[in-house]
């Protein structure tokens, strides 16, 4: 019943400046709902890139060139990942392997007639779409032959790049230039949505041997995709490959750096968390400006209250109030201020959120988690009582002769 009638008689008196109140809790308000964003944000990318990872599949291996070194300095990526790596490891490793899937990827101009647009291009096998389950939704994939003809001019479509260059038309026996060379469109792929950092539905795809040549006019590859028959022989497979890519490039020999790395999905995982909780550290500390201040103007406000109410905690100490109950009683209303304010923070923030996800819907949906819930509440509450602990604390330490005599 004391906590009931300590709580009205905050209302009440945060009532009596209901204007000053209001424009406390919009501090709290503002850097709540900027938490709650930010928080809705990144849960909504992080589980979506999450999601994307595993389903790429355990049994997969990752082949990429190393930083090259000068003068100790990491520059350029090493050029020295080739087909003839592919094959290399074909012959060591091929009964202990699914597929192999080599890499090079650019960026073109593709134009049909008087449409075009700027999309990523990827060179590779056939082995790219066995490793990744990725079908044609109409017409086919490419062939190892093709893959391996240096001058086939047959090309993949992703499912949004057909749909910008054809509209509802057919593509496949259509044509398409890619940067000024024509190109037979064999097949339209099905909607995939993002693999790895790349959105699959935006790719043109062509045969690695032409487009080494002709499109991207070099012979080193970005990376190999090495699937492994058996998931469980993943670890013996990673140091056979590693041994025998150490012998092709001659980096065998002690002390001499390699020129490659291998990863595999729990290492990129690991990689992928410890990045993502960079981007959190500031994306929360740039929403915690806001909240800081939030809670001085709760300071604030709650001093000038102290201020202006003196003598009344003059006359409440004399009728036998105790320094606590003068304490807790400014604190509640420091914590009612906070309380609302996050209350309406989280849900301003939760409107912003829903907002942005449909803005940017396709790419990621933000998300809204009971945890996410109980950090803005309890974030409020701490902002608070550090920020009434002062005001309050300086409210019971008041003189009550003095306070009496204040005007």
């Amino acid at each position: 019943m004391f906590y009931l009638r300590l709580i009205i008689s905050a209302i009440r008196s945060l009532d009596a400046n209901f204007l000053r109140s209001i424009l406390a809790t919009l501090g709290v308000l503002i850097g709540v709902s900027s938490v709650v964003a930010c928080m809705s944000i990144m849960e909504g990318f992080s589980n979506n890139l999450m999601r994307q990872f595993k389903s790429l599949g355990s049994n997969l291996l990752y082949v990429m060139p190393q930083s090259t070194l000068v003068g100790g300095r990491q520059r350029a990526l090493a050029q020295t990942l080739t087909l003839d790596d592919c094959e290399a490891i074909k012959r060591e490793l091929g009964g202990e392997l699914a597929a192999i899937a080599p890499q090079a990827t650019g960026s073109a101009t593709i134009k049909r007639f008087q449409k075009s647009d700027t999309f990523p291009v990827i060179a590779t096998s056939d082995a790219y779409f066995d490793v990744h389950a990725f079908d044609a939704a109409s017409g086919r994939v490419f062939t190892t032959d093709d893959a391996r003809d240096e001058s086939s001019s047959v090309c993949c479509l992703g499912d949004r790049v057909a749909e910008r260059l054809f509209g509802g038309m057919e593509p496949v026996g259509q044509s398409v230039k890619i940067n000024s060379v024509p190109y037979r469109v064999v097949g339209v792929m099905e909607e995939k949505g993002s693999l790895g950092f790349l959105n699959a539905d935006e790719v043109v795809y062509i045969p690695i041997a032409a487009g080494l040549k002709r499109f991207l006019n070099r012979r080193w590859l970005d990376s190999i995709t090495v699937a492994a028959e058996d998931p469980n022989r993943l670890e013996a497979i990673e140091k056979k490959l590693v041994l025998q890519l150490r012998t092709l490039h001659g980096t065998a020999k002690a002390g001499k750096p390699d020129d490659f790395r291998v990863t595999n999905q729990e290492s990129s995982l690991e990689n992928f968390k410890q990045i993502m909780l960079y981007f959190r550290v500031v994306f929360y500390s740039i929403a915690g400006i806001s909240l800081v201040v939030g809670g001085i103007g709760i300071m604030n406000i709650m001093l000038v209250s102290v201020t202006e109410r003196t003598r009344e905690i003059g006359v409440r100490m004399a009728v036998g109030a105790r320094r606590w109950d003068i304490l807790v009683q400014f604190l509640v209303e420091s914590l009612i201020i906070s309380l609302f304010g996050g209350a309406f923070g989280l849900l301003l923030g939760a409107m912003f959120a829903d907002l942005l996800g449909k803005v940017i819907e396709g790419f990621f949906k933000t998300e809204i988690t009971a945890g996410i819930i109980w950090t803005a509440l309890l974030t409020s509450v701490l902002v608070g009582v550090f920020s009434g602990v002062y005001p309050a604390w300086k409210a019971s330490r008041q003189n009550p002769v003095d306070a009496l005599r204040y005007e």
